[in-house]
């Protein structure tokens, strides 16, 4: 593992894969950023633990699939110990119940490798803010695969789950259940940006989640949006 310590304002992300070659990739795309650093690296579950502990960052980065501690292990016992950090998982197949496991266990969100050095910078920026980092065709094709698995509710336990929210917090939870982003909240209900996120901010503290993946997952959990086709 290599390790940069720091003083600088950027956003600090932590690389956290088995494949030296794919840790490289990456930091060469995000240090090419000036408002981005690599603070470190790790190649397996417990080593990127023992990194983020030590070095804070804001983002990781984390492959799901590794020897030893893989990166649902490692995910969870981060978003129990360092809730402000915010985890990205990597996976090579869009379809990956690996990924989803991840982002059950508290991820933020959730790419492919083979994202665009464009997409990547701007997922790192949009996790940091507490943005969506999954793209609806990602968030689409993850919740098709994860639908059979999820536990519904039928409509009154909907209407249950959901009594804590205003009429307008559900109509803002129910488009962040399609894979909207806040930009494209605010347009569908005729919003401004910053209303939409004062909105979801009291969703995810009412309902109990920790973040937009975990909102989104809830949503098909209780019905109130369905399976994409």
């Amino acid at each position: 593992m290599t390790e940069a310590e720091t003083e600088s304002g950027g956003i600090r992300v932590l690389l956290v894969d088995d494949q030296e070659l794919i840790r490289y990739g990456l930091r060469l795309v995000l240090e090419a950023q000036p408002d981005i650093v690599v603070v470190g690296e790790a190649s397996e579950g417990d080593e990127a633990i023992r990194a983020a502990t030590r070095l804070r960052p804001d983002v990781v980065l984390m492959d799901v699939r590794m020897p030893g501690t893989d990166g649902i292990e490692a995910t969870r016992r981060l978003a129990a110990r360092l809730p402000e950090t915010r985890v990205v998982v990597l996976t090579t197949y869009d379809l990956d119940e690996f990924a989803f496991g991840a982002l059950r266990a508290g991820a933020a969100g959730f790419l492919l490798k083979n994202t665009r050095p464009d997409e990547l910078v701007g997922a790192v920026r949009a996790v940091h803010t507490g943005d969506a980092v999954v793209s609806p065709r990602v968030t689409a094709r993850l919740i098709e695969v994860a639908v059979p698995h999820l536990d519904h509710h039928d409509g009154d336990a909907a209407g249950d789950g959901l009594a804590a929210l205003s009429p307008r917090e559900r109509d803002v939870f129910i488009e962040v259940g399609r894979g909207l982003t806040n930009a494209e909240i605010a347009r569908a209900l005729h919003l401004s940006e910053s209303t939409v996120k004062a909105h979801f901010g009291r969703i995810l503290v009412k309902l109990e989640l920790a973040n937009r993946v975990q909102a989104v997952i809830r949503a098909y959990e209780l019905g109130v949006v369905g399976a994409r086709r």
